[in-house]
């Protein structure tokens, strides 16, 4: 049997000690549970972050640009660049996806400079990959191994965001027969969630911001095992205190997944010190974008998500991501 998504933390970390190598520039380098590299040019850094889009193929190009400007905004840079990289099972797809990515990337304000494109053997669905870069001064980022002892954990928006979207799209007309056409039409349009930059840039602005991070893959769960990974720390999440919207929640009861360990770009994780994270809820609230506070850090290797039955999952556990459970169906 086939295993499909992320390698599991032990896996990735065997990879990386392979190929990482110094580089007295390179201040920030691939680590399990960081979103982007940070490097010194000259007086200026920037922020460099790469990411593929493989499990969708409607909206395509405006995932892959959301979803790669999204890692540099955690390090509390705005995205400024980006390169693209189309392979495509036919040449018919051309068209749709580059005005994807021209109308998003223009949204954002990003300037797309170079990439690659071709039409490749053996797809069954377009890949997307893009290369975004952001830059600021010395000392004005965040990175995911930051967070802090006691630091408050916030996120925004609520829980598997983005595969609310895909699903919705992917298997609209499955859904058709058992959900209603407005509430599915309200789940493709989660896609407009999708962007954490005016999150991230609110959440700089207001202060007292100590690491942030993008849960994609696995979801939720997956987006916090990496944070308190990253920064060597225990956490204790409750889900009575995590947003699932009504959209997300009837996708997923519907096709058996769990909105908890869904793919989640649109969600942003943010570990702030705890006098500061209610002035932080509230100006994201003020500002239309719903957030709340989910849990704390705690020293240790105690990564507990306590469930509404009373059951605590260990957050230790590879958490698998429930998007591929749902498309080896399709």
């Amino acid at each position: 049997m086939h295993v499909y998504g992320k390698l599991s933390y032990r896996e990735l970390e065997g990879l990386l000690h392979k190929l990482t190598s110094g580089d007295p520039q390179v201040v920030v380098g691939p680590r399990v549970g960081e979103d982007a590299a940070i490097i010194r040019v000259g007086n200026r850094i920037i922020a460099v972050h790469c990411d593929p889009i493989t499990g969708a193929e409607r909206r395509i190009g405006w995932l892959a640009v959301n979803v790669a400007s999204n890692d540099v905004a955690t390090t509390g840079l705005r995205p400024k660049w980006m390169l693209v990289v189309m392979l495509l099972p036919r040449k018919e797809l051309l068209d749709e996806i580059s005005e994807q990515l021209r109308s998003a990337a223009a949204e954002l304000g990003v300037k797309i400079v170079g990439g690659h494109t071709e039409i490749t053997p053996g797809l069954s669905r377009p890949i997307v990959m893009v290369t975004a870069i952001g830059e600021g001064d010395p000392g004005s980022y965040v990175t995911s191994s930051g967070v802090r002892e006691g630091d408050s954990l916030i996120l925004t928006k609520g829980a598997g965001i983005e595969g609310t979207a895909i699903l919705a799209e992917e298997f609209y007309e499955k859904l058709a027969s058992k959900l209603s056409k407005d509430l599915l039409n309200r789940a493709r349009n989660f896609i407009r969630m999708i962007s954490v930059v005016k999150d991230a840039m609110i959440a700089m602005e207001v202060g007292g911001v100590h690491a942030m991070h993008d849960p994609t893959e696995g979801g939720l769960l997956g987006g916090i095992q990496e944070l308190a990974m990253a920064s060597n720390l225990g956490v204790i999440v409750r889900e009575r205190d995590v947003l699932v919207r009504r959209e997300t929640r009837a996708i997923c009861r519907t096709l058996g997944i769990d909105p908890y360990r869904l793919i989640s770009s649109g969600s942003l994780l943010i570990s702030a010190d705890p006098e500061r994270a209610k002035d932080l809820v509230e100006r994201l609230k003020k500002e239309g974008i719903d957030a709340r506070v989910i849990g704390k850090f705690v020293k240790g290797k105690k990564r507990i998500f306590k469930t509404l039955k009373g059951e605590e999952v260990d957050l230790n556990e590879p958490v698998r991501e429930e998007l591929w459970t749902a498309l080896s169906i399709l």
